[in-house]
């Protein structure tokens, strides 16, 4: 393949834009933000549960609370039920007003053992308040801090997205000076070389693979036209010829 030595050249410049927009590529993958917002999301995710298992809690002890307190009215009721007959003398026989008695004692323990019900449910359901009252200002910072990396990931998306929209312009331009069969093997070899498709001889040595070139092949680019395209004997990109290739 033949090119023109200036047309040679400008693939560098198209190589040097290339090398830009994966820096910037790698850079919009690398933001700090990223792994702050994964952390924190993670934060945020426990977070949540623990606070629907503290409300689930908190509705449970409601519901038992009510349970218990109906409970306790149902004997309370009964216990004035039972007091009223035996205050108003309508029981006469000896046997039914010991009984009646005996059930009046046993109601006033069991609404005692109930009241005590409900004050452990209580104590239960406002523990379980506190803590959904924490976990829910909990979630809220979380989620702030998550909004704010969030925020900083979008600015420094729109800077690169900026400079990505400047580099890819630039190579457009620059790209089409040069010839398009040049341009498709330099687009072929540096998607196969790992970005690199174009390297400059420099001294002797291909700035692609950091290899010095053997003497043999330094004679051959030296005996080849200077619009001749010649390639890295090592790795196969294209060198570029300039008046620092030491040859």
């Amino acid at each position: 393949m033949n090119a023109a030595p200036a047309d040679q050249i400008r693939l560098l410049d198209v190589q040097a834009l290339d090398v830009r927009l994966s820096q910037l590529a790698h850079k919009r993958n690398s933001l700090p933000e990223h792994a702050e917002i994964d952390a924190l999301t993670k934060d945020l995710t426990q977070l949540r549960d623990l606070l629907v298992a503290a409300q689930t809690e908190e509705s449970d002890c409601a519901r038992e609370q009510t349970k218990a307190e109906q409970d306790v009215d149902q004997v309370r009721q009964r216990a004035t039920r039972d007091q009223q007959r035996l205050d108003s003398g309508a029981v006469t026989s000896p046997k039914d007003l010991e009984n009646l008695q005996r059930e009046i004692v046993s109601l006033a323990k069991r609404q005692g053992d109930l009241e005590d019900i409900v004050l452990e449910v209580m104590e239960r359901r406002e523990s379980a308040q506190e803590r959904a009252a924490e976990l829910t200002e909990r979630v809220g910072s979380v989620q702030g801090r998550i909004d704010d990396a969030t925020a900083r990931r979008d600015a420094a998306y729109e800077t690169l997205d900026a400079e990505e929209a400047t580099a890819e312009k630039e190579r457009e331009v620059v790209s089409a000076t040069i010839p398009a069969d040049l341009l498709k093997l330099y687009d072929k070899l540096r998607q196969q070389q790992g970005g690199i498709g174009a390297a400059k001889l420099y001294q002797r040595t291909c700035q692609g693979c950091r290899q010095e070139l053997a003497i043999t092949d330094i004679n051959e680019i030296r005996a080849a036209a200077p619009d001749t395209v010649v390639r890295c004997e090592n790795c196969r990109r294209i060198l570029v010829r300039t008046s620092e290739s030491g040859l």
